[in-house]
């Protein structure tokens, strides 16, 4: 087995099974890894009877092993939480009125801009004949400012499109 797996086995640290192996207190196979049954022997012969062993906590086995701990996955429910209450309120303020779809508001300032550009290319139409026969510049920006005033009113009137 390898030292990490005797070191389990044992319920020490890796460095105590390593430190073990330089003290030659337990042998090695040629391999490098470790025979668990004359590794234990060694163990307990070259071992002092009142030399505290080192333990530590054994790890966890490997399909037990999980990226996220504890306070990691509480940081992550508390952020899914956060997103569901966000959530939650913009279902809530869309439900009574407060909240619009985008989509919706595009439309309608798509539909608005296109009638005040119809309008507004609309006034030579309607204004070339009187413009030619004035002679007099004033009566001219006087029926060109009335006729925009006009297209414009006709908008703003006009509030839901």
């Amino acid at each position: 087995m390898s030292l990490r797996q005797y070191a389990r086995h044992r319920g020490a640290a890796l460095s105590a099974v390593q430190k073990a192996i330089k003290s030659q207190r337990i042998a090695t196979l040629p391999n490098g890894r470790i025979d668990s049954d004359a590794a234990d022997t060694g163990w307990k012969r070259n071992t002092r009877a009142y030399a505290p062993a080192v333990t530590r906590r054994p790890e966890p086995e490997e399909d037990e092993a999980s990226p996220f701990g504890a306070s990691q996955y509480t940081k992550a429910r508390a952020v899914r939480e956060h997103y569901q209450a966000r959530l939650a309120k913009i279902d809530y303020e869309e439900r009574v009125g407060k909240l619009v779809s985008r989509d919706e508001v595009t439309v309608a300032a798509f539909t608005k801009a296109r009638t005040v550009r119809d309008n507004l290319l609309n006034i030579p139409d309607r204004v070339a004949a009187m413009l030619a026969a004035e002679d007099d510049p004033t009566e001219v920006h006087q029926i060109l400012a009335d006729e925009i005033r006009k297209a414009l009113s006709e908008l703003s009137g006009d509030h839901l499109g």
